[in-house]
This record gives C-alpha cells, structure tokens and sequence, in this order.
C-alpha cells in the first residue's frame, strides 16, 4: 500500500459506474471531486457513510462538489445500493480492486483477530487543478458530509 499525501495531483483514473458509465479524473477538471472508499454495499457503517453524503448533497452542491463512491461491489450491487437509499450520485465499480490500488487503499486489515486485504476506508478531496486538497483517513461514517466540507475550507 502506498500512501498519497496532501499536495500530489490525484492519479488518473478511469473506471465505470452502476450504470456502465465511464468517469475519468480529467472530466471533471475545473470542478471539485470527492472520491470516496469505502468497503462494502448495504453494510452499516457504508450505508450511514452514503446516506451522510446524500443527506448533505444540498450543501456539498452549493460549494460545487461532485461525489463518487468506490467499492469493490460489482454494478448490479451499486444500482441496488442507490436504489434502496436514495443515493444522489454515482458508485464507480471496482471488482478488481485496480483504481483503489491506484489510490493506496487497498491493503492488509485486522479484524476481530483474522487478517485480511480489503478496503481501507478513505475520502480524497479534489480540488479544481486536480490536486489532493485532504484526505479524510478512517472517516466518521455519520459525520461524513460535514467532514468533507470542513476538508474543502481547509478546516480539517
């Protein structure tokens, strides 16, 4: 696992969404991206963290912020997930784990004494140039919304 820091340019992705979609890091230049992490579809802590995001969409809009989600969750799982829950952007499909590789998420967790790889819960905050204004390590899954606004105002 490597870690990007403040201040790199995001890596350059291109990954497809629930709906087949491709989203590229260079479609939304000139904007704000949050590219969020998070393990696994329908599960407690990642549906408190998508509906913290849903619920403050209104105020992340106002401040120009465009979201996605990435799992390892295949398409079909991603379009039940926002679905069910309302959820007001889309889910990048990341099966083989290549684009949270790309961003250093990927890697070894310890889990009630079992270790395993999977998903390390992380938020990239983009500004406009492409470059990595926070990252929001081990977020607070019903806070998330306000934390990624406090990390565009540099508040973090």
């Amino acid at each position: 696992m490597h870690h990007l820091k403040e201040g790199d340019a995001a890596p350059a992705f291109e990954a497809l969404d629930q709906d087949g979609n491709t989203h590229t890091l260079a479609q939304y230049a000139g904007s704000k991206l949050v590219i969020y992490f998070y393990p696994k579809d329908n599960t407690p802590g990642c549906t408190n963290q998508a509906c913290s995001l849903r619920d403050g969409m209104a105020e992340l809009g106002k401040e120009g912020i465009t979201v996605l989600g990435v799992s390892i969750n295949h398409a079909a799982s991603h379009r039940k997930f926002i679905d069910k829950f309302e959820l007001p952007f889309n889910l990048l499909v990341d099966e083989d784990h290549a684009l949270q590789d790309l961003f250093g998420v990927w890697g070894l967790k310890k889990f009630m004494g079992r270790e395993y790889d999977g998903t390390h819960r992380t938020t990239f905050c983009i500004d406009e140039s492409g470059t990595l204004a926070a990252i929001i390590r081990k977020p607070k899954v019903k806070e998330h919304a306000t934390q990624v606004l406090a990390a565009f105002k540099g508040e973090s």
